[in-house]
């Protein structure tokens, strides 16, 4: 699928007609989205420039993911989608020349649906391939921001949650034990998504230094400014990101200790049962044997005091472990 807008009147506009290379040669952005070879082809020949790969844009090392060729930057970073099965990264390409710059992807993206319609509202301040990339990327940053600030929303839920169980916990035992696995499940998929924009964030620490030294003889001035301060932006929502990564440890380990609490419980509450068992019996074990000289046998009150002895010797341990508050 090809989108591409055309600068006219001053203003940035969607190009209607995509099937012609004569009309491509017109566009300022080009955003390929599951482009067809055929597609890509045909951007190729309207623009000169050769186009990434999937597999190009999905490369870790720097020097893959930020090239120069013939005048034009070739740039690319990893970018969360959210679908139903949660959180996961895709790759997204970007081309940018003087002319035009051309975004290559293989999988939708919010980010650049949503400011493609901000294009098409409002392109005062997006007058070329520069200022085009430079208002992506911004939306790019804005929306990792967003996102862990929603994640940061989620941990003081779930920090909530965990710590209200030093107080009074209704349900009993077993809901605890269904509030911990849930929130250990929670933790995961959090921080599987904290590392999701924390990779984003990294693509863009490197992508927006890499642009102003080389491409600063044709980058129009008044960008700096805004360059400057997507690079502040960039580094305090990773000082942010950071400060996340450490409250979900803390969480994991909070959430763990509570865990080790409940197994302690509960090997306590078997330990106690085992030592309480064994004076009873043992006196069962004694009057069990059947041996006829036994004088306990003759007594009237033999099973009473059987029984005595028994209820005796289990009261006892328990009161000694209520004494020193083991129970």
């Amino acid at each position: 699928m090809i989108k591409a807008f055309v600068r006219e009147n001053g203003r940035l506009d969607a190009l209607t007609e995509t099937g012609s290379a004569e009309a491509l040669r017109r566009a300022v952005w080009i955003d390929l989205r599951n482009a067809t070879p055929a597609e890509i082809d045909l951007v190729q020949q309207a623009t000169g420039l050769s186009l990434p790969s999937e597999a190009d844009i999905s490369e870790i090392e720097t020097s893959s993911r930020l090239a120069t060729r013939g005048g034009a930057l070739y740039l690319s970073m990893p970018l969360v989608q959210f679908a139903d099965a949660g959180p996961r990264g895709v790759s997204a390409g970007f081309v940018l020349s003087p002319e035009r710059l051309i975004t290559v992807r293989f999988d939708s993206s919010k980010i650049f649906d949503t400011y493609t319609e901000h294009l098409s509202i409002d392109s005062r301040s997006s007058e070329d391939s520069p200022h085009i990339f430079v208002g992506l990327m911004e939306a790019i940053v804005d929306r990792q921001a967003d996102v862990l600030e929603q994640v940061r929303s989620d941990l003081d839920k779930i920090s909530n949650e965990i710590f209200a169980m030093g107080g009074s916990q209704e349900g009993g035992r077993k809901a605890e034990d269904a509030m911990l696995r849930r929130t250990l499940g929670l933790i995961g998929q959090i921080g599987h998504l904290i590392s999701q924009v924390r990779d984003t964030q990294v693509g863009a620490a490197r992508i927006v230094p890499y642009v102003e030294a080389t491409a600063a003889e044709w980058l129009p001035k008044t960008l700096m400014p805004r360059l400057e301060t997507l690079r502040q932006d960039i580094a305090s929502i990773s000082a942010f990101d950071t400060h996340l990564n450490d409250k979900l440890q803390f969480l994991l380990d909070a959430t763990l200790g509570f865990i080790n609490i409940a197994q302690n419980n509960v090997m306590k509450v078997m330990a106690i049962a085992s030592v309480v068992g064994i004076p009873p019996v043992l006196i069962a074990g004694i009057y069990g044997m059947n041996f006829k000289n036994i004088p306990e046998y003759d007594w009237a009150w033999g099973y009473a005091w059987g029984w005595g002895l028994i209820i005796l010797t289990t009261l006892i341990p328990l009161g000694v472990f209520r004494w020193r508050k083991w129970i």
